[in-house]
């Protein structure tokens, strides 16, 4: 049975910095790419950033490029969020995902596993 379990998330000033983590169990985790997404109050789920299996390509939406890093750690089943000169508006519920294959996509559907979240407050 494959687990995503997502931590790191908190309160934090405008400006600040958190990283969030995400373990995997119960597949090999070096062969597939891994995701963030995040949902928003009262918005719908999005893209956030992937990784491929190789950690050889990365993908992120828009508004957070130059400021969110993922990364993996095949030895630790981990994949991480670095998220910098945080704003408001990236006040969500984040969630790790895995995804069915070995390039990082920004679909839904190409992820079918899902961490429970992990909620990030970023204050003005």
């Amino acid at each position: 049975q494959v687990q995503l379990v997502d931590s790191g998330g908190g309160l934090v000033q405008a400006g600040g910095s958190l990283r969030l983590s995400c373990v995997s169990s119960g597949r090999t985790f070096s062969r597939y790419a891994m995701g963030w997404f995040r949902q928003a109050p009262g918005k719908e789920r999005e893209f956030v950033a992937a990784i491929s299996w190789t950690a050889d390509s990365t993908r992120y939406t828009d508004p957070v490029k130059g400021r969110f890093t993922i990364s993996r750690d095949d030895a630790k089943n981990t994949v991480y969020l670095q998220m910098n000169s945080l704003k408001p508006e990236d006040t969500a519920v984040y969630y790790c995902a895995g995804s069915r294959y070995y390039s990082p996509t920004a679909r839904e559907d190409d992820y079918n596993y899902w961490g429970r979240g992990t909620r990030v407050t970023v204050s003005s």
